[in-house]
């Protein structure tokens, strides 16, 4: 065999082992500390660990003023109120600062529908913790782009893995699902789960009143319970 023809043969086995890499997703695979199979990047999934996910185009458009549009070259997330300082992010600070965790969460509409997504994100307390907690916080006031707002207690997100999510089935979200950033408000009712999340601010007033719950749905938001009233 001479010479040229070992050279054709090295450069097919190189780009076999490219390919190969590649489909099995390379370094860009979601990160799974939970264990089971990992996904490829960009490509939309219907199933994980032996559950069935929904799709992505399996909810209804029911925001207050329609889907946002946000251009993260201008985006910033801004962490104030009752903190020892007030932190703001671009997109990419977010997603490069912090660990990515992945999760299966059903979000249950009072409109009678639901969806169980694979949620990517990183977790809401990791934030919080590093703008610093002032003792006379009790509460998480968040605000979207398009000036919605809702709070929960601050202990419910500090004691749990709760998600500020960027992806879906892992899949980048869609404006119309809250691009750059929604709340995965788990065992709560959808109105909780925030979308185009631009400000989180800790406060101390329990009593604070997001969009909905201005209009008579619960400010408590769980499942177990009648999503309106108190």
């Amino acid at each position: 065999m001479n010479s040229r023809a070992v050279t054709v043969i090295l450069i097919a086995a190189v780009i076999v082992a490219a390919a190969v890499f590649f489909l099995l997703g390379g370094n860009n695979r979601i990160s799974n500390p939970g264990g089971g199979p990992n996904v490829l990047p960009g490509v939309e999934v219907r199933s994980y660990q032996g559950k069935d996910l929904s799709s992505i185009n399996d909810f209804r458009e029911n925001s207050i003023k329609g889907p946002q549009y946000v251009n993260t070259s201008g985006y910033r997330l801004t962490i104030s109120g009752l903190t020892n300082r007030t932190s703001e992010y671009t997109y990419q600070d977010i997603l490069n600062k912090y660990p990515h965790n992945s999760k299966v969460v059903t979000l249950f509409c009072v409109e009678g529908w639901d969806t169980t997504i694979l949620w990517e994100g990183v977790l809401v307390r990791d934030l919080i913790r590093d703008a610093g907690i002032d003792p006379r916080a009790n509460t998480v006031i968040f605000t979207a782009h398009d000036g919605y707002t809702t709070s929960f207690p601050l202990e419910y997100l500090m004691s749990r893995d709760i998600i500020m999510a960027y992806k879906m089935n892992n899949v980048t979200l869609p404006a119309e699902r809250g691009y750059p950033f929604q709340l995965v408000a788990e065992e709560k009712w959808g109105y909780k789960w925030i979308k185009w999340i631009e400000k989180i601010q800790l406060s101390d007033d329990p009593k604070y009143r997001g969009f909905w719950e201005q209009r008579g749905y619960s400010n408590t938001g769980d499942l177990s319970n009648n999503f309106f009233g108190y």
